[in-house]
This record gives structure tokens, C-alpha cells and sequence, in this order.
């Protein structure tokens, strides 16, 4: 009988995204989420990966994307690679991909996004580690028909929230996406 455990290696969930904020006059555009109906995020996608990470004790879902799970070990060069930008899709081409089906969704044009960066934010609990990129849509048609959507009433699939309700995670029955805080907060204050 051995007195001793085998210590097995703990890995945490790995999600790292590009989120665009739309913001005026104190709300911000909300989309729903096509994997979660009901909840409301803001736009964006996950980026995708240009060279493989197992070096860094990370196993993609998929070879593409910067999903999957991370030895508990690899937690701080992984956020530091993160952070540095390397070997992973930029923050603003991962937009305009993303965005592409979601704007032709609602006959938005996409063409010529123009993006401003607001920062990186890097959230970690015991079971999860997700990476996101934020950025603000530039003044032009993509951004005013964003805008027009979340005020029309009878589109259901975007809406607008104030950040009091960001905060709540509510406007309504609709649930908002924990991360869409950053963008009302001091993310959204260091771009200023």
C-alpha cells in the first residue's frame, strides 16, 4: 500500500477573445449570443492562433483558436505570450472577422473598420483564465447602424444598456455577459 498520492497536474479553462465596445451617450451595444440565447454581450470573437502553444502546456479544442485548457503551471507564460501579442491573430483582424457575419446579420456595411485599442485584461479564478482584448469602433456607418439597431424596439437580438445594468448582469430578462464591464469601467477610463 503506498503512502502517498500521485499529484496530478491541474489545468484551467483558456478563452481569449477580441471585444469591440460601441458606447454613446452613457449605453453600450449589446448583441445576443448566438451559443447562449437570452444573453447579451458585447461584439467580438475568439482569437485565432498562428503557431501551435504545447510548449507552453496549453491544448487548443481545435488548432485555430485560443480555446482550451492550460496546466495550472503555465498560467504566467501564458499570460505573459498573451500579453506580448505574438504568435496569435491581431485584436483588430480578429474584429473584422468576426464582426463580417455578425454585421451582414443586420445589413450593416463592414467594409474599412477602423478600430482604437483600449487595452488587455486578464481575469483568472481556480478554474478559468480568459484573456480579452477591447477596443472602440470608430464614428462611421457600421457604428451608426449598431447604434440605430440597439434603439429600435423591435429588434430583439441588440440592445443597449447603461452601466448600471452592465453591472447588475441585467436590462430585463436579458442576462449581460460579466466581461462587457470592462468596457464601462476602468478600461474605458485608461482610453480616455
Amino acid at each position: 500500500m503506498a503512502l502517498f498520492r500521485s499529484r496530478r497536474v491541474r489545468a484551467v479553462r483558456v478563452c481569449c477573445a477580441a471585444v469591440l465596445r460601441v458606447w454613446e451617450d452613457g449605453r453600450i451595444v449589446l448583441v445576443e449570443s448566438g451559443a447562449r440565447p437570452g444573453a447579451f454581450t458585447p461584439p467580438g470573437g475568439v482569437l485565432r492562433l498562428s503557431e501551435p502553444l504545447a510548449h507552453l502546456g496549453f491544448a487548443a479544442d481545435d488548432d485555430h483558436h485560443l480555446r482550451g485548457s492550460l496546466s495550472t503551471r503555465s498560467i504566467e507564460g501564458f499570460v505573459r505570450w498573451f500579453e506580448s501579442g505574438t504568435g496569435r491573430e491581431d485584436g483588430e483582424e480578429c474584429l473584422r472577422r468576426a464582426l463580417a457575419g455578425v454585421l451582414a446579420e443586420f445589413g450593416v456595411p463592414g467594409q474599412n473598420l477602423s478600430f482604437a485599442r483600449l487595452g488587455i485584461e486578464v481575469e483568472r479564478s481556480p478554474v478559468e483564465l480568459r484573456g480579452f482584448e477591447f477596443f472602440d469602433l470608430a464614428p462611421g456607418p457600421a457604428r451608426d447602424r449598431l447604434l440605430a439597431l440597439a434603439a429600435d424596439s423591435r429588434v430583439h437580438t441588440v440592445l443597449s444598456a447603461t452601466a448600471a445594468e452592465v453591472a447588475a448582469g441585467r436590462i430585463g430578462n436579458a442576462v449581460i455577459a460579466p466581461h462587457a464591464r470592462y468596457l464601462t469601467s476602468e478600461v474605458a477610463e485608461n482610453a480616455r
